[in-house]
């Protein structure tokens, strides 16, 4: 985006974030052309937003609406927009310590840390055709029962998997990790598991 552009898409943002906050209700602005696609990269009218700090100004009005839908809201004005799948991606994992002690801690796209835990926990989605995995870790709720989450990349799940730990929950036999005392399932564990995770 030219310099013009980018200071009409950042006009909204701003006029919510500075000055005196308004008492009304932000006014609706409909659909705003801004789309955040799969890999974490953020669109407006069709062109990438490469200045990062664009980025984390826009992802500081996020919102998530009761009915799932995205926006961005400043207490002036608010619009929906498009989310792909989940709008950040974890791409480093940090971790310290072993078994129920064991800490992890993930980097975001936008340098967000978030550490998983009973309030920020790992899920793994399966694909119903393929049975691939994928994982997504919790960040903040939204207005209603969706929450808005990170999506954790391919690379940093195989780090995750090559953390992963046998349990026995109920009766299942799971494959998962520990953080601050929490046990999150990656998956079932074969009988007679053998698999090379590094690999897998």
């Amino acid at each position: 985006m030219n310099d013009a552009t980018s200071a009409a898409s950042l006009e909204m943002v701003v006029a919510g974030l500075d000055g005196p906050k308004p008492r009304r209700p932000p006014v609706e602005c409909g659909d705003l052309p801004f789309v955040i696609r799969r890999d974490g990269v953020w669109l407006y009218q069709g062109s990438s937003i490469e200045r990062k700090e664009m980025v984390c100004l826009f992802a500081s009005v996020l919102k998530r609406a009761a009915d799932g839908s995205w926006w961005l809201s400043t207490p002036a004005e608010r619009g929906r927009i498009v989310v792909e799948d989940a709008p950040f991606i974890a791409v480093e994992l940090n971790w310290a310590g072993h078994g129920a002690d064991q800490v992890l801690s993930f980097r975001t796209n936008i340098d967000q840390m978030v550490t998983a835990d009973k309030d920020h926990p790992i899920r793994v989605v399966m694909d119903p055709g393929s049975d691939d995995p994928t994982p997504y870790i919790f960040l903040r709720a939204g207005d209603g029962p969706f929450a808005i989450e990170a999506r954790i990349n391919r690379a940093t799940y195989y780090e995750l998997v090559a953390l992963a730990v046998a349990e026995r929950i109920g009766e299942r036999d799971l494959l998962g990790v520990w953080s601050r005392g929490v046990f999150f399932p990656l998956g079932d564990l074969p009988p007679d598991d053998d698999t090379d995770w590094d690999d897998a």
